[in-house]
């Protein structure tokens, strides 16, 4: 894992908020709504709070949609438990609620605080799976053999307990010492599994590290962090329940995915050819995704490689179907078909397609609500994807700006992730350069020069403009 942090002053993210629309307090009738499924919580009819689960979350969270428990099947494989936050039950639809959760369609995270999906009642109360208390879920017992392949899927409403609540800093120290408690012990030896699967399929995972704000008493911090393996193996779970949810919304004939096409092929050439002057070795017959798993992110060429490889990660969509199945059914990411279910907290969503499967599951009708909400639903995330996506990059963009504000001048050493495109003949031709990614703060943004694709490089700071959210640098 890599994290580096550098202080910047104090910043008011407000104007960022404006800008982006986003919704401040929660409608009256909504709050109340919320209250007062809060305060009469559903009782399952299945009780589940025997099994030990324990969630793995950043540190710091309080709207925990997901708790796990594995185990070993007897005479060999595993056996997943997950237990979701069970949403819908706590949403009347057509109420006040339920309109404002489609107004928002999402959680939005920003330094200075969550644009939240649900009032904090609910999404860091009474509804998130916190520990020592019971809380209704959906529960997905998913059984695996040896080599981590599907053989089994159960879905039902249950009372759950979760036992811990952990976070991924501390759950990779246990991993590292052999000492995880015992609910989630084979999280490194399915996740592993999980993993090698995925790539034979050919799924794709970009290991970039990620720009962060962090508060830091008066200050923000800027934090370049990297998924430590126990984050990565967390997710496979996630990506496990989410492939479960698409074979039975396909099988059914109505559902919702999270679609992306698979990489064309003039994408993966292009990548293969940029592989050698990076010093990237590709194997004969190794798809992308395996070539990409053997890199070090933290290697500037490795870094460069990666970042190219973003260009086959295009397209990202809901596809919404009720009686004919979609033309293009998978994920090019994961390399099968995939849904989203797993945080029905933060995206809306996941309420809808985790009911659609209980429904399919239980061999009854889907709910009207439900399956009219279906077409709609792929308009309101695509829309609000755009808000949380421009809300994290305006406010690193911000940071950045004003945090290299008062140094216009200054040398920094960097990495080349990538190059400008030469001119096509049709576009306006602009200054040469492309984007480079600072050591020391951990910055990324538009450099001009004539710059070597996966090298090092000294870059001149030639503006920083908070108002604007713009730096740009030179060769120096």
């Amino acid at each position: 894992m890599v994290i580096r942090r550098v202080l910047a002053p104090r910043i008011d993210f407000a104007a960022l908020r404006r800008e982006l629309g986003l919704p401040e307090e929660f409608p009256a009738a909504a709050r109340q709504e919320a209250d007062a499924a809060a305060a009469d919580p559903p009782r399952p009819g299945v009780d589940r709070t025997d099994v030990p689960f324990l969630t793995v979350d950043p540190a710091g969270s309080r709207d925990l949609d997901q708790a796990m428990h594995l185990s070993r099947r007897p005479g060999g494989g595993y056996r997943v438990r997950y237990a979701i936050a069970d949403v819908a039950a706590r949403v009347r639809p057509g109420g006040a609620l339920d309109e404002e959760t489609w107004r928002r369609g999402q959680t939005v995270y920003l330094p200075d605080g969550t644009v939240p999906l649900h009032p904090k009642s609910l999404s860091e109360g009474a509804a998130s799976l916190l520990p020592d208390v019971d809380r209704p879920a959906v529960v997905w017992t998913i059984d695996l053999d040896a080599d981590g392949a599907t053989v089994a899927v159960e879905l039902e409403r249950a009372l759950v307990r979760s036992r811990a609540q952990l976070d991924y800093a501390g759950v990779q120290a246990a991993a590292d010492e052999g000492r995880l408690p015992e609910p989630i012990a084979l999280l490194p030896e399915l996740g592993v599994r999980l993993t090698e699967r995925g790539l034979r399929r050919g799924a794709i995972n970009l290991p970039l590290p990620e720009q962060e704000v962090e508060a830091d008493g008066d200050g923000w911090r800027l934090v370049l962090r990297g998924p430590v393996p126990m984050e990565e193996h967390n997710a496979q779970i996630s990506l496990l329940t989410g492939m479960a949810a698409a074979d039975i919304m396909l099988a059914g004939r109505i559902g919702l995915l999270r679609t992306m096409p698979a990489p064309k092929p003039e994408a993966v050439e292009r990548l293969r050819t940029a592989a050698a002057p990076l010093g990237v070795h590709w194997p004969e017959g190794a798809s992308p995704g395996e070539v990409i798993a053997g890199l070090d992110p933290a290697q500037p060429r490795a870094a460069a490689f990666i970042d190219q490889a973003a260009e086959l990660m295009r397209g990202a969509a809901y596809t919404a179907f009720d009686g004919e199945l979609p033309q293009q059914p998978e994920h090019g990411g994961v390399a099968a078909a995939y849904a989203h279910v797993t945080a029905p907290l933060r995206r809306l969503a996941d309420r809808y397609a985790t009911e659609v499967c209980l429904a399919l599951h239980e061999d009854r009708p889907v709910p009207d609500w439900a399956r009219a909400a279906l077409p709609r639903l792929p308009e309101v995330m695509a829309t609000t994807d755009r808000a949380a996506s421009a809300a994290a990059r305006g406010a690193v963009e911000l940071t950045e700006a004003v945090l290299l504000a008062e140094r216009v001048g200054e040398v920094f050493d960097a990495a080349v992730l990538d190059v400008d495109a030469p001119p096509n003949g049709r576009s306006r031709p602009r200054p040469p350069g492309g984007t480079v990614a600072l050591d020391d703060p951990p910055v990324r943004a538009r450099c001009l020069g004539d710059l070597p694709l996966g090298e090092r490089i000294r870059a001149r700071l030639v503006s920083a403009d908070p108002a604007g959210r713009a730096v740009l640098f030179e060769r120096a």
